[in-house]
């Protein structure tokens, strides 16, 4: 086992190398600009806080780009990516442009904008946002929410993208 420590400040490469021992799903963010288009950025920091209400976190960097969009915004849909979405999730974690095309987009009752191809699709209404060291905090209460079994789940491990069998 190698183990890389120091007493006060661990060097940040090998920091984020034992954070990525943590197998995570990724998920496709998406809001909306104040001209209505939606904007996506992949993130794999997600946990639900309460089933009752239905509340959700996840964390953006302050040195996004994409911040201000999903600060502002009212809503925002979180979209579990399925195995085969590989290419989509590397272009929308770099970054760019980050324009969803309204043909990848499912309107849901609620009237929030979900990825079409999600395995699981949140709709949420911004609860809450605390900055906590360099990241924002967005907590969203859900609204809405739809989902799929028969695909597997898009995985990130060790600074590679995976795959979660369905079915296990």
């Amino acid at each position: 086992m190698k183990t890389e420590m120091t007493p006060h400040r661990p060097d940040q490469a090998a920091y984020r190398r034992s954070l990525g021992g943590f197998a995570t799903g990724v998920v496709l963010a998406a809001a909306p600009d104040a001209d209505g288009n939606t904007h996506g950025i992949v993130i794999n920091s997600f946990t639900s806080v309460s089933l009752e209400p239905r509340i959700v976190l996840w964390c953006l960097g302050l040195q996004s780009a994409a911040l201000e969009v999903f600060t502002r915004a009212d809503r925002f849909s979180l979209n579990v990516l399925e195995g085969e979405d590989e290419a989509l999730a590397r272009r929308y974690s770099r970054s760019g442009d980050r324009l969803i095309p309204e043909g990848m987009l499912t309107r849901l009752s609620t009237g929030g904008a979900v990825l079409t191809r999600a395995l699981t699709a949140l709709d949420c209404r911004m609860h809450d946002r605390r900055t906590v060291g360099d990241h924002e905090v967005i907590f969203g209460e859900v609204d809405a929410f739809t989902h799929r079994d028969a695909a597997d789940g898009l995985g990130y491990f060790r600074g590679r993208y995976t795959r979660f069998p369905s079915g296990v």
